[in-house]
């Protein structure tokens, strides 16, 4: 008993988590793409170096795809797609789009947020800056002993989302404190983000001086064997399409779905969408509306390829109406869907 007693004597007196130095508040982190420093060759040469480099992207075994990679797409690519990003670019602060919005959103978050003493909201990009690896250890030495993950792609992809977690494990995997992790799941059926969409379409579709006789709902593209390996993408891309239709009540037969930005040789998910857009334009269809909802932020595939390539397929077809929907943004009901996915993942936590 006296030990035992001695013992309770010289326990330590509870420790709050106020106490602990670096400690006691939460990180949100935006993750997204990712974006080349510049539109010059060698900041393109860095940027899709990386980009093609990932084996979640690219499941082409090393050995066939290092001499593709490095022998003939970094010495050609960098040049045409630098040319492709310098007519989106954001010449005001030097940038591309979907840094500037990624940015947006984060600020306009921690905003509607609020509790700033116990919030920290931060971006970071798989590719290029700010990079996930900096900004994780920013949150930790911002007092951040937890940090909710927030992949940016409504519909889970190996390729994207997937990726961007393996990237920020990397980090964890050097810490010698890590911070509690949390990864927000997709989001392609949430009610917010579906009423979310349809209302901006519904906006943009109303501001047209014309009533589109079709309208394409596009989705960036995979390899057909990233589906039969297993990815969900595909379903939850069609999941989203048919979802958003309902919400609109637009007629079946005039909405279509189909994917874009396919890269190489084999066969991706089909219908593509330059395909459609030119068929549809052959077929006499003269007012055409386009929206990508897999995108959370305008970028190169939905700024250049979409309202630049497509619109001149279309136009250049005999098409006489052509537009792009933007995607939400850092808009007001853009905002809103990531607080909800947000405030719905922290439960628990505050």
């Amino acid at each position: 008993m006296n030990d035992i007693k001695a013992t309770a004597d010289f326990a330590p007196a509870p420790v709050s988590t106020a106490e602990i130095p670096g400690s006691g508040r939460i990180g949100v982190l935006l993750l997204n793409l990712g974006t080349p420093d510049g539109t010059d060759y060698w900041s393109m040469r860095r940027y899709l170096k990386e980009f093609l480099s990932d084996r979640r992207v690219i499941e082409v075994p090393r050995w066939k795809w290092w001499p593709i990679l490095n022998l003939i797409i970094l010495t050609v690519r960098p040049g045409r797609k630098g040319k492709d990003y310098a007519t989106i670019w954001n010449n005001d602060i030097d940038e591309s789009p979907i840094k500037t919005t990624t940015r947006g959103q984060a600020q306009k978050l921690a905003a509607v947020l609020g509790n700033p003493e116990r919030i920290e909201v931060d971006f970071a990009m798989r590719y290029a800056n700010p990079t996930t690896d900096s900004r994780i250890r920013a949150l930790k030495d911002k007092g951040c002993d937890r940090i909710l993950l927030v992949p940016l792609y409504p519909q889970y992809a190996a390729a994207t989302t997937a990726t961007a977690a393996d990237h920020a494990f990397r980090t964890l995997m050097d810490m010698r404190w890590q911070p509690a992790v949390r990864v927000a799941p997709a989001y392609y059926d949430d009610p917010a983000y579906i009423a979310a969409v349809a209302s901006s379409m519904s906006r943009d579709l109303a501001a047209l001086d014309f009533v589109p006789e079709k309208l394409i709902c596009t989705f960036h593209g995979m390899p057909i064997a990233y589906r039969e390996a297993g990815d969900p993408y595909y379903d939850q891309c069609l999941v989203t399409s048919r979802l958003l239709r309902e919400k609109l009540g637009w007629p079946e037969e005039n909405w279509l779905t189909t994917f874009q930005s396919r890269f190489g040789n084999d066969p991706w998910l089909q219908p593509y969408t330059d395909e459609t857009v030119q068929r549809l334009a052959a077929e006499g269809v003269k007012k055409l509306a386009i929206v990508a909802p897999g995108f959370s932020a305008d970028c190169l595939e939905t700024l250049e390829e979409l309202n630049g390539e497509n619109r001149h397929y279309f136009e250049g077809g005999g098409g006489e109406k052509f537009a792009y929907l933007p995607a939400l943004n850092d808009s007001d009901e853009g905002v809103r869907v990531i607080e909800a996915i947000v405030r719905r993942e922290l439960q628990g936590w505050l």
